[in-house]
């Protein structure tokens, strides 16, 4: 009998084990940095190296990493159940089973052919060019975003079906060549719509009210959600117009102009006929869950009434097994889903350590006094904490861990540099949702759209980069001279 063994790729193997060993032997700690967090650095970068290079797939990537974790105990030093237990917390973060959940729960749009009935009506009203397409889902985005407070629910779990279905109804689907019909482009703005939504306002995601304390803690300002909004509006539509647009220019699709689509939508919708019970039963879901994302019940009878959006979800797949709108053969041979949890687990857990174990809060100090003793202006000086800010979202699978390790700390250190209070809170605040379209893993949202397959690793990080670049442009430049009239500063 023979049998053939899964090969991994010798050469990005050789390259991760040897990052991980320069950094773990050879390349000393720092002087305020423990000798544990300097080893979880080293397996951390070890593993990006890893998935960069895709030595293994990414699941199976992380399967190591875990067991590395465990086994070397660099986060528990001299109790190996500890550090298995550290090794394997990723899998207790509300936010993996949220991810994972609403790719489960999003199996009922294609199933029931609601997906395609949504993506028809769309087509039927912005279909005559595939930018029109583009832009309504950035509108729809921008509608969800003040009531849904997760990116991940917003972004991954509603908007992502739907631009699925779309791309679907032109036989666009994620393999390589098809993708490039139409898929590939809707998918990379799906996603970088969503840090811009994210953006806008307190409630549009889950770490904005974290910044608003922080901001507060460290200044005694206060910023209000109109103001929020507010300072938000101009940048965030200038952003919303221009980024469709550079990733029109960085990955055009093959289909631009569909002068017949909406006719075409229009009779599909017709040959659909009447909406049937699963499709209803899945767009009460759908609301339940809009709602319950959104806070309503909190809203309208207290906070002892608000239900997390983990256990919305939970509820919404509950509900679609149940009814039998999905099976759970179906939940099963998700791959996608499964293969989520695994590798953002992982990931989440690594990141999450390097942030209990001061390494990142000794970045984020040591940068701050760094640029300080320079004694460059001002303006140069939270430009470069700017920038090492947001770059270092490379290092975080959490948008929330790296707010909460990094955003005081920088806050602090541009406010000691003489930078205007209230213009270094807008320019971070909205820096930390510019930041997470830079990786696959940056956020919740990320992992659900890239897992989708209509992208490689390599476009998405390049497009990722582009428009945090761009974005970062906008809101600092015009943001600024709109903060500016609007007497924030």
């Amino acid at each position: 009998m023979t049998y053939n063994l899964t090969p991994i790729k010798t050469i990005p193997a050789i390259i991760a084990i040897a990052i991980t060993l320069l950094i773990w032997f050879i390349i000393p700690a720092p002087e305020g940095v423990s000798i544990n967090a300097w080893q979880l650095l080293a397996l951390f970068v070890g593993t990006i190296a890893a998935i960069i290079g895709k030595a293994l797939p990414i699941g199976a990537i992380s399967i190591v990493a875990i067991a590395l974790v465990a086994l070397t105990g660099v986060t528990n030093p001299g109790n190996s159940k500890a550090a298995l237990a550290d090794s394997l917390s990723g899998f207790s973060n509300d936010l993996i089973w949220l991810i994972g959940i609403s790719v489960m729960i999003s199996i009922s749009l294609n199933k029931t052919g609601l997906g395609s009935r949504i993506g028809y009506f769309l087509i039927s009203l912005v279909g005559k060019k595939t930018i029109g397409i583009a832009y309504a889902l950035g509108f729809s985005e921008t509608i969800l975003a003040p009531v849904t407070p997760s990116n991940t629910a917003r972004g991954g779990g509603i908007i992502h079906p739907v631009m699925r279905s779309i791309a679907e109804s032109f036989d666009s689907n994620p393999e390589q060549e098809s993708s490039k019909k139409i898929g590939k482009y809707l998918a990379l703005v799906n996603y970088n719509i969503n840090p811009i939504t994210s953006a806008m306002f307190i409630t549009a995601t889950a770490p904005n009210p974290l910044i608003v304390s922080l901001v507060f803690e460290g200044s005694g300002f206060k910023i209000t959600w109109g103001m929020w909004a507010l300072a938000a509006l101009v940048p965030a539509l200038c952003s919303l117009f221009i980024i469709p647009l550079v990733i029109y220019y960085l990955y055009p699709p093959q289909i631009k102009k569909t002068p017949d689509a909406p006719q075409f939508a229009k009779e599909k919708l017709k040959n659909l006929g009447a909406i049937s019970l699963p499709e209803k039963i899945t767009m009460g879901v759908f609301t339940i869950l809009l709602l319950l994302w959104a806070g309503i019940p909190g809203l309208l009878f207290g906070e002892m009434y608000e239900v997390p959006p983990t256990v919305a979800a939970f509820i919404g797949l509950a509900i679609l097994l149940i009814t039998g709108v999905i099976s759970w053969n179906d939940v099963l041979s998700n791959k996608g889903s499964w293969d989520t949890i695994v590798w953002f687990a992982a990931l989440v857990m690594m990141a999450g350590f390097l942030g209990k174990l001061g390494l990142v809060s000794w970045l984020a100090q040591t940068v701050g006094t760094g640029i300080d003793s320079l004694g460059v202006h001002w303006v140069i000086g939270i430009t470069l904490l700017l920038l090492i800010y947001v770059y270092s979202h490379y290092f975080f699978a959490s948008t929330t861990a790296h707010i909460t390790a990094m955003f005081g700390a920088f806050y602090i250190a541009g406010i000691a540099l003489k930078a205007p209070p209230m213009l270094w809170a807008f320019i971070l605040a909205f820096a930390s949702s510019i930041m997470m379209s830079i990786t696959h893993y940056g956020t919740g949202t990320a992992p659900i759209i890239f897992g989708s397959g209509y992208t490689t690793l390599g476009e998405w990080w390049k497009t990722g980069f582009v428009t945090s670049v761009v974005n970062l442009v906008i809101w600092i430049f015009i943001g600024s001279l709109w903060w500016k009239f609007l007497g924030y500063w």
